[in-house]
């Protein structure tokens, strides 16, 4: 059953700080998320050459593990979250994925019952729905995509997780054209479309072996603009093109929960704290603790609400430090530790807003993305939640609002950018107001446009 927010979890900005949710979330051994306190949750990869073989991958994953618990207990952390983002061995081999999450369960159980550590662990598998060309999203790797779910659940995962690609197809061709109805109709629409498909599933799986199903992020389209856009020298894509592709995606992340997902959503999904203000859950986010994967220009302000607290993805390896997880999971845990004690002194909203107040002039995504903004957008959304198409346009529009009001605060605006926001704002304002008549115009265009664009078969359109 779905079930589509209509109303706002919270009446007022200011109520939303880190640490905080109003349904917390019990995952693990021990672990609640949202509940008074914040956690580190340290995400990983494989060195490359480990992916050949199950028994290499387990290896592997077993020395992550083990080092991450150690270092936590040696410094004196409580609480640590594990993230298994599948290589795409795991997931095409769900039997590789389920001996890594055993392997991986059975040391932090160690830990847990040694030290009192409280702990949870989370598997992402990759979305291998495609081909080389195409996207399959619901023909063969489904049933093998949830199968590796399924087969996780048994072996002792915490918190299911996916970054589902509904709509890249289009969305690829559109955010290169600055084509802002293309970027709507592809994460709003198509997206959304596609997690309702598959979030079913995976709420099924997951309630079925009594697990968590955490959530998704819009990693492959509002990324991939904030990731084109670049720093504040580059001029690929206009940053505030960026932050309205993730006011959309929050309407798209949040069908995972309106399918029956708990949260904590996926650390890439900025747009979390648009989420949590309609959702009242808890968030994974990354910001500046994210730089060893990539760099973005909301590094401290991500942090304002966050639950769990994550450094996105980095190889394992040795630095001068220990390891890379025992070096980025220390860095997360005393960020936590400090946003835990601001908790427990009743600081928590002064350092919020020193957090906040940090990045949100520095570019339009964090000023947007700023909590009371955020909120803005969040309300913007469920003020027509039971349409997908509307909401989703309504975000657009009411970034735009907020930039143009912003410049008036302070926010600095390039001629670039300013051309862009308005050039987008004439876009979305022309569009219809009706869901079947703008995906049917959609339909017609991009069948044209986008040879890869297959819709009756992925989206039943």
């Amino acid at each position: 059953m779905v079930k589509r927010f209509t109303t706002m979890a919270y009446d007022d900005p200011d109520e939303m700080t880190f640490g905080v949710a109003k349904e917390p979330v019990k995952a693990g051994l021990g672990l609640t998320i949202g509940d008074g306190f914040t956690t580190p949750e340290i995400n990983y990869a494989p060195r490359p050459e480990t992916a050949s073989s199950k028994e290499k991958l387990v290896k592997e994953y077993k020395s992550i593990t083990t080092d991450i618990m150690d270092r936590m207990v040696a410094v004196g952390f409580p609480g640590v979250v594990l993230e298994t983002e599948h290589v795409q061995e795991m997931t095409n081999n769900p039997e590789w994925g389920a001996a890594v999450a055993h392997a991986q369960k059975e040391i932090m159980e160690k830990y847990h019952d040694e030290y009192g550590i409280n702990c949870a662990l989370r598997h992402t598998p990759g979305d291998i729905r495609e081909d080389r060309d195409y996207l399959r999203l619901r023909e063969d790797k489904y049933d093998t995509l949830l199968k590796s779910f399924e087969l996780l659940a048994e072996n002792g995962v915490d918190m299911l997780s996916i970054e589902s690609m509904g709509g890249k197809e289009v969305f690829d061709h559109a955010i290169l054209r600055d084509d802002v109805p293309g970027v709507l109709f592809s994460i709003g629409c198509l997206g959304a479309m596609d997690m309702e498909y598959i979030w079913k599933d995976i709420v099924n799986i997951a309630k079925k072996h009594n697990v968590v199903p955490a959530g998704d992020t819009d990693c492959a389209q509002a990324n991939t603009a904030m990731f084109v856009a670049g720093g504040l020298l580059d001029k690929n894509l206009a940053h505030t093109l960026a932050i309205i592709a993730r006011a959309i995606a929050a309407s798209r992340t949040l069908v995972a929960w309106e399918c029956g997902a708990t949260g904590p959503n996926k650390d890439c999904g900025y747009e979390g704290t648009i989420l949590k203000s309609i959702g009242g859950r808890p968030i994974t986010q990354e910001g500046k603790t994210s730089t060893c994967a990539h760099s973005d220009v909301m590094g401290n302000l991500v942090m304002q609400c966050c639950d769990l607290w994550s450094n996105e993805s980095v190889e394992y390896h040795g630095e001068f430090g220990g390891t890379s997880v025992q070096a980025w999971g220390e860095t997360l845990a005393y960020d936590c530790t400090l946003m835990n004690v601001a908790l427990k002194t009743g600081t928590e909203k002064t350092l919020r807003d020193l957090f906040m107040l940090s990045d949100k002039y520095r570019d339009p995504q964090g000023y947007v993305l700023a909590y009371p903004n955020a909120w803005k957008v969040g309300r913007a959304i469920v003020e027509d939640g039971d349409d997908l198409y509307l909401r989703a346009k309504n975000a657009a529009l009411e970034t735009c609002n907020i930039l143009e009001e912003g410049v008036n605060e302070g926010l600095k605006l390039t001629r670039f950018e300013t051309k862009a926001l308005r050039d987008a704002k004439i876009a979305l304002e022309g569009l219809p107001d009706d869901q079947d008549t703008f995906i049917s115009e959609s339909l017609d265009k991009y069948k044209k446009e986008v040879r890869v664009f297959e819709p009756k078969r992925n989206y039943d359109l």
